[in-house]
């Protein structure tokens, strides 16, 4: 048996996965809140691999340098106004997609804070809804940069 990898230690895809099965859990379970609440936390690790992407592979900025950006974002919103939106401006096409996924995390974020910080509880419907709302998010925000990228699917 093979020991796992420290959670820290693993990509951000790996984590977002790890989320996503940890959620799916969750919800067969019928803890909806607690599914929304990590479907959320798995779109916020979607922006920190796009952020990453932008400011690592493209640009050659150090990696710890990155991780004190994702900190001072604070949160999905903030990651894409303050990060993601910036950075891909010059990009027609992904300047456009940004600012579509930018609603998307602002409905999934409004969920996931009336959950944490005002206590609320879901139903299922609501917790169907927010999940396929958060796939759609992850999915649309990981293939502009991995084309190939299926959340089901275990990645490199």
């Amino acid at each position: 048996m093979s020991a796992q990898k420290a959670y820290e230690k693993l990509s951000d895809l790996k984590n977002l996965q790890k989320q996503w099965r940890k959620l799916s859990g969750l919800h067969k379970r019928e803890e909806w809140s607690a599914a929304i609440v990590r479907a959320a936390t798995a779109a916020e690790i979607a922006a920190n691999y796009a952020i990453r992407q932008e400011l690592i592979s493209k640009r050659n900025l150090e990696s710890e340098f990155v991780d004190n950006l994702l900190r001072w974002a604070n949160g999905l919103s903030g990651k894409l106004e303050h990060l993601l939106i910036p950075l891909t401006s010059k990009e027609a096409s992904k300047a456009d997609k940004m600012k579509e996924l930018k609603t998307l995390a602002n409905d999934i974020n409004r969920q996931r804070n009336s959950i944490v910080h005002q206590g609320e509880f879901c139903n299922e419907d609501e917790a169907k809804r927010a999940i396929d709302k958060t796939e759609e998010f992850i999915i649309q925000l990981i293939q502009l940069y991995k084309p190939s990228f299926d959340i089901n699917v275990k990645q490199k």
